[in-house]
């Protein structure tokens, strides 16, 4: 079938670590890749950020990336991009008369908001990932939560609105249900990782010899929890932590949250310790992973969580926060270990466990890496994406004949 995916601030091509680059960008262009190879036409829509791109470049076979014209074409943060959804859902309905996709699938919020509008005036059916819950986002970080207050109301709209809803966890349909969302029009549909690309077996990152090594591999913003990391090794001397994200290796200086995370090393006299790296490309993360005697992951609160997988399949035990979509994937004692969101100690005592066992950490290693081919490949993926996607084109192309 054809597929249209909209991703407003995620391009499928985007370098990921910064501020606005991370598991949507992966989600999108692994998703939209692997319904390629198995022969659907997709074109992800996506904000033009660049006024050199050419509006339409190849990603994989049958599979295209839109640059829609929306605004300044320069990088904006995805909270100032509201307004510029207006002109955004006006050329992808242009774009739908000119050639009509099967299926329209949204991720977040305001691709949402553009494809409901979109979509509507073509009577095309819908289906949404939403990626990030503004009401989860609000419970956690109060203050801190900058976003505008109309995600909150075109969450709800969607909602109701939305042919189909996909969900990436167990806790996210809780959320939804609360929302009072029909739970007979979710489908559940988790991220997935390249198990060919994050391995047990390949090249690892050199390391200090005798020294351990934890990493954490984030999205640098606060809620990722990396100062709480950075915290822990007060109780854990000797151990080294090597912190990847953010921007490019010669610009870390310039970044407030480098800077913030650089003031709290200093602050604890870990300088000799902490080791950033910057942003690392795909290619290079499965490196850095697999030299790793454990990989930390504790955010305050994460809708889905893609590195605690990727860490897994690596064969690389996880401390992950007991949140989201860290509660599905990563198995207390099975996998990894829970700890609680903000909590430096809990991670420093997880942290020791693991660093001082290491039969353990390749029993946790080894079904991690067994748990994620066998639930969290992007076939599996792509086949429950596709299952939301035939529920809703069967009664769209039947109104439409009804209508003709």
């Amino acid at each position: 079938m054809r597929v249209a995916m909209v991703s407003e601030h995620a391009s499928p091509l985007a370098a990921l670590g910064g501020a606005d680059a991370g598991g949507q960008n992966v989600h999108v262009a692994e998703l939209a890749t692997e319904l390629g190879r198995r022969g659907h036409e997709v074109v992800v829509h996506t904000r033009r950020t660049d006024p050199s791109l050419a509006r339409r470049i190849p990603l994989g076979a049958k599979v295209t990336v839109d640059h829609v014209d929306a605004g300044p074409p320069e990088p904006i943060s995805k909270d100032e991009l509201l307004p510029f959804m207006g002109s955004f859902a006006e050329e992808l309905t242009r774009e739908w008369r000119r050639e009509r996709p099967a299926v329209v699938h949204s991720h977040f919020w305001m691709s949402g908001r553009a494809a409901l509008t979109a979509a509507g005036s073509l009577g095309l059916p819908v289906v949404h990932t939403f990626h990030a819950l503004d009401v989860v986002r609000r419970r956690h970080q109060g203050a801190r939560h900058q976003s505008p207050p109309e995600w909150l109301e075109t969450e709800r709209e969607l909602v109701w609105r939305a042919d189909r809803l996909i969900a990436q966890c167990s806790d996210e349909v809780f959320e939804l249900a609360r929302l009072e969302a029909p739970v007979g029009r979710i489908t559940v549909a988790p991220s997935g990782v390249d198990v060919d690309r994050f391995t047990p077996d390949g090249p690892a990152d050199a390391r200090r010899e005798g020294v351990p090594r934890l990493v954490c591999l984030a999205r640098l913003v606060e809620r990722k929890g990396v100062g709480d990391a950075i915290a822990a090794l007060l109780s854990l001397p000797g151990v080294e932590l090597v912190v990847a994200g953010g921007p490019d290796p010669s610009r870390l200086d310039h970044d407030p949250e480098i800077r913030r995370l650089q003031a709290l090393v200093q602050q604890l006299e870990l300088a000799d310790r902490v080791d950033f790296r910057g942003r690392v490309s795909r290619y290079e993360a499965p490196r850095l992973l697999r030299s790793a005697d454990a990989v930390v992951c504790v955010p305050w609160y994460e809708p889905f969580g893609i590195v605690p997988l990727e860490a897994m399949a690596c064969g690389v035990p996880v401390i992950g926060s007991a949140v989201g979509g860290l509660i599905d994937t990563v198995v207390h004692g099975l996998t990894g270990l829970h700890v609680p969101p903000q909590r430096p100690d809990a991670i420093a005592a997880a942290a020791r466990t693991l660093l001082d066992d290491a039969s353990l950490r390749q029993e946790l290693g080894q079904a991690g890496a067994d748990r994620v081919r066998r639930l969290f490949t992007w076939p599996r993926t792509a086949e429950a994406t596709l299952d939301a996607y035939r529920m809703v084109v069967g009664p769209a192309e039947a109104a439409a004949r009804g209508q003709g």
